[in-house]
């Protein structure tokens, strides 16, 4: 861990609270009785093993990389072990995702960022019953992912395969989504376009999740500019995301919570 997020991780410490410095009755449920509260067993499970199976994958694919490249890999020929290790879902943000899964049952989602398929079987498991569209630019991970979601009989997902700047438009055409995780692209450009383009389909209840808000200082930046647009009233940032809705009734408020 660099210097930078060794001191953006003491900053959040600093400054987060737990569910008895939240003054909103939204913010205070959503963390006492979704952040706060047991995962799902059996879904915890499904997806461990999914996560196990692509561990046990050692078979190499060539990357095509459309963002910001890794800070870890030195090469584009990769093993999908070692993808789905250090750029897929861990089993905090799984088990987080799992519970707000729960809790706000969103039945149209949108993931910006496919890679191996991890992130996208959480929301599947989470909710069958969902309509799930995920982006990947990279055919040969998407490869992968589609032979996971096939593998483990996951339905309800369509993956589209292309350059986010060609596909994001089209799967965003008359379309209002409940959720969209963001977890393609950690520009600040690319991320602040994209969240422009999504904000069309967002409603009174949407909410997006932007993966990796402090992984440098111009992810922190785009999370700042986010944070200030006037159709977003309700921000929480959890270190590891950031979590926005769009509740008008609410009045604008930003809370930085441990989970």
């Amino acid at each position: 861990m660099h210097w930078y997020k060794i001191r953006s991780f003491i900053a959040f410490l600093w400054s987060s609270t737990n569910r008895h410095g939240v003054h909103s009755p939204f913010v205070y449920d959503l963390v006492t009785k979704c952040f706060n509260t047991p995962t799902n067993l059996a879904k915890i499970r499904a997806f461990s093993k999914i996560q196990k199976s692509l561990y046990a994958n050692h078979n190499r694919i060539t990357i095509t990389d459309y963002g910001k490249g890794s800070a870890i890999f030195k090469s584009n020929d990769r093993k999908v072990s070692d993808i789905a290790k250090i750029a897929g879902i861990n089993k905090k943000k799984s088990a987080l995702l799992l519970r707000l899964l729960d809790y706000f049952n969103p039945q149209n989602i949108l993931e910006i960022g496919t890679s191996v398929g991890l992130g996208t079987s959480v929301l599947s498991i989470g909710n069958p019953e969902a309509k799930i569209v995920t982006l990947e630019g990279c055919k040969n991970t998407a490869e992968v992912a589609t032979a996971l979601f096939k593998t483990n009989q996951l339905k309800n997902i369509d993956l589209i395969v292309g350059n986010f700047d060609e596909t994001l438009s089209t799967v965003l055409a008359d379309k209002q989504y409940d959720l969209i995780y963001f977890d393609g692209n950690h520009q600040k450009q690319a991320t602040l376009q994209y969240f422009k383009q999504c904000l069309e389909t967002a409603h009174n209840n949407s909410m997006f999740i932007f993966d990796d808000i402090h992984w440098s200082p111009e992810m922190q930046q785009a999370w700042e500019e986010i944070k200030t647009h006037p159709k977003v009233t309700v921000t929480i940032n959890t270190y590891f995301w950031g979590i926005i809705f769009f509740r008008t009734a609410q009045k604008k408020q930003h809370f930085i919570v441990r989970v």
